[in-house]
């Protein structure tokens, strides 16, 4: 079982963190930079932390050169998935 979310980032942002939705997406601030993967190694960290699994179990399946992303977190139900970020 997998759950795909898509996700808009925010590089460099002065606070790191969930902020919410945007156009259905789900809106992350990241403070690294958008420079040799060093803001999606922290979108995965970051979700990976929020949703309680393994760095391993989340992959970003399309986007990884733009701000809309598409992430694919293994072991995690939908409901699940919508709980965790909820909260």
């Amino acid at each position: 079982m997998a759950v795909f979310l898509d996700v808009r980032v925010i590089p460099r942002a002065s606070r790191p963190g969930l902020a919410g939705t945007r156009h259905g997406a789900l809106l992350v601030r990241l403070s690294a930079p958008p420079v040799e993967g060093a803001a999606n190694a922290e979108l995965i960290e970051l979700l990976a932390k929020v949703l309680d699994v393994p760095k391993r179990q989340v992959t970003i399946v399309a986007g990884e050169r733009g701000r809309l992303k598409r992430v694919r977190v293994e072991g995690l139900t939908a409901e699940r998935a919508a709980e965790m970020l909820k909260a």
